[in-house]
This record gives C-alpha cells, sequence and structure tokens, in this order.
C-alpha cells in the first residue's frame, strides 16, 4: 500500500476508501487490518469477496473493476457477512448494505499465494 501511495504522490489521509483483499481468514485478515489501519486508518474499508467469492487470479481486476464502479457512482459496497471486528483494530467496516459517499482516491489491495502481494490507487478527476 505504501509503494502505491508513494507512486501516485499520495498519503494514506487522501484516500478515501479502501478494498480489502478480504479473504475472512483470521491470519490473513487479521494482518491486513493491521496494515490498513497504519495506513489508511481513517478510509472505510470493504471487501467484495463475499458477493463473488475468491475468484483466485481474476480476483484483483474484478476488484478494481468494483472500484472504478465506486468511483463513478459514488458509493462504497458492503462487506456482506461482516460480523466480527479483529480486536484491537478499529476500522471504518461498511457492512450490511451500501454507502453513498464521494469518493476520489481508493486503494485495491490483491495478496496472493506465496507472497505476491499488490495494491493500486484509482483516481477519479
Amino acid at each position: 500500500m505504501l509503494r502505491a501511495l508513494e507512486a501516485a504522490g499520495l498519503k494514506g489521509k487522501d484516500i478515501d476508501h479502501v478494498n480489502a483483499h478480504g479473504t475472512a481468514t483470521p491470519q490473513n485478515d487479521a494482518c491486513e487490518a493491521l496494515a490498513i489501519s497504519a495506513v489508511c486508518p481513517d478510509a472505510p474499508v470493504t471487501s467484495t469477496k463475499a458477493m463473488t467469492g475468491h475468484t483466485l487470479g481474476a480476483a484483483g481486476a474484478i476488484e478494481a473493476a468494483f472500484c472504478a464502479i465506486s468511483l463513478a457512482e459514488g458509493f462504497l459496497p458492503p462487506t456482506l457477512n461482516f460480523r466480527n471486528p479483529d480486536p484491537g483494530v478499529t476500522l471504518d467496516i461498511v457492512s450490511g448494505e451500501a454507502r453513498k459517499q464521494r469518493l476520489r482516491r481508493v486503494v485495491s489491495n490483491s495478496f496472493g499465494f506465496g507472497g505476491s502481494n499488490a495494491s493500486i490507487v484509482l483516481e477519479v478527476s
């Protein structure tokens, strides 16, 4: 996330939304929540995998498409079936239903097997 922000010339405070990789696995989600809280602590967070399932190699592209639609339409998709936040991490998790919000910049995280991790920043002008 830090490298993507640096490449975009941005700071965490400039991000309006983070689309988490969010696999709903305890260790993955806990680590990602800690990273998001350190880098973009004020950005609302969603994960769209609960809607699509884990599409493996297509996940990053699908989630980037969700982000592009969110930017264009001004909403945050919900994290379906989210119930228990990680203890000790305070994030604004969008759950239950979509939230209308004006967005300019979003980060989408994609973490792969074996440590192939990437984040992308999308911006609308």
